[in-house]
């Protein structure tokens, strides 16, 4: 991946949320598999936990390639992540299913600003990053449908917890692009 004549404060503000969010997607699953693992629903919470753990992965790589330091609020997204998921987990399949519905639309969202963003500046500068934004999208926008088809609509109070969970992260993205 390209890293000379970057503009390294978008790329690291880009990298430093992305990087947290998906430590935060990681931590979400692992709290509704902690409460719902063993339930009809778990292969289901495990196979988009295990794309989850991919783009961490990624997420990991490039912010050595690249320089970036984490964001201070890790620690705060360990705990806040896990609590989300095994407390929505704690509804029912459909309150997870609910959560996962919210984070992704809010994610997919963010994702699609982030991509017009580095498209505004140079497409072919940031091809590869825009690939791995786009791919990463893509598939937490296939999250968000599959917790639509399981359920999620039939959460208690479904349209209050997914604008509290999204308000959620709208928080922890402006957070973390600063911090």
């Amino acid at each position: 991946m390209v890293t000379d004549n970057i503009n390294r404060a978008t790329v690291h503000r880009i990298l430093r949320v992305d990087h947290a969010g998906e430590y935060g997607a990681n931590r979400i699953y692992a709290g509704q598999m902690a409460v719902l693992g063993r339930s009809s629903v778990g292969p289901v919470i495990q196979k988009m936990w295990d794309q989850e753990k991919d783009h961490l992965k990624k997420f990991n790589e490039l912010m050595v390639t690249f320089r970036v330091r984490p964001t201070i609020l890790m620690p705060f997204w360990n705990v806040a992540g896990f609590a989300l998921g095994a407390g929505t987990a704690l509804l029912g399949k459909e309150g997870a299913m609910a959560c996962t519905v919210a984070v992704e639309e809010s994610i997919a969202r963010h994702y699609n600003n982030q991509i017009r963003t580095l498209m505004e500046e140079d497409p072919e500068k940031y091809e590869e990053l825009l690939q791995v934004i786009k791919k990463f999208r893509d598939e937490e926008l296939e999250h968000h449908d599959t917790g639509l088809e399981h359920d999620a609509e039939l959460a208690p109070a479904y349209a209050v917890l997914k604008r509290v969970i999204q308000a959620g992260c709208s928080t922890a993205i402006y957070l973390s692009e600063r911090f």
